[in-house]
């Protein structure tokens, strides 16, 4: 069996980390986590929006290693078919990597204004316009694929999509964000996945602080 490593960082602040690790954990793939320190420049760079790249989350598979999330993603569905990472019909997958894609690469102003903090709670916290924006967008393409597929995941059954859009689900409960019925109801039903009941309550272990996370704001 080839020796697998997932190299993550800290629990409570980096979103990248929980993509790629709940990535690995849908999977079903056995791995070790090999823990960089937040106080690391680059894995601090990274949490706070500074890094010019991504490089945490990053798989190392035997001989095989892969960095950015949703590379770890593709490739976990090529060596773990089984697990169903992406929809069987093309044009759900087509959809799927689409707005896997779109969480790749947007939402800044949200990422910026609500930034990941699962120790934390900001009750009646008060969003900017540009960051409502995002939310609003993203609470769109939540309604739009649980209406087209039925729910009870984006896409019916658990996806790359329920790992991208996770981190959201947590910054929508530290900050206290409202939402209608049917996005209240996913959120409640991603915290409730073994798998993210695990991770946070790692995250509630972690001793490391990053003060500019953890400022009233």
């Amino acid at each position: 069996m080839p020796k697998t490593l997932l190299r993550i960082t800290s629990k409570n602040y980096s979103a990248w980390s929980l993509r790629g690790w709940l990535m690995a954990k849908f999977a079903d793939l056995a791995f070790k986590e090999e823990i960089v320190s937040p106080d690391d420049p680059a894995a601090r760079a990274e949490i706070l929006l500074l890094s010019s790249s991504i490089l945490v989350p990053c798989l190392t598979h035997g001989d095989i290693v892969v960095w950015d999330t949703l590379a770890i993603g593709e490739y976990l569905n090529e060596i773990r078919p089984g697990a169903k990472l992406l929809p069987a019909d093309q044009a759900a997958r087509a959809h799927c990597r689409a707005i896997c894609g779109e969480m790749h690469s947007g939402f800044s102003a949200m990422r910026g204004a609500l930034p990941m903090n699962l120790k934390a709670h900001f009750p009646a916290f008060k969003v900017w316009s540009r960051a409502q924006a995002d939310i609003d967008r993203i609470t769109t393409i939540w309604k739009q694929c649980l209406g087209m597929y039925g729910g009870p995941f984006l896409f019916g059954e658990r996806t790359l999509a329920d790992a991208m859009y996770a981190p959201v689900v947590t910054r929508f409960m530290t900050y206290d964000v409202p939402l209608d019925p049917v996005c209240a109801a996913y959120c409640k039903r991603i915290m409730a996945l073994a798998p993210m009941k695990e991770w946070i309550a790692a995250a509630e272990e972690e001793p490391v602080e990053i003060d500019e996370l953890d400022m009233e704001f």
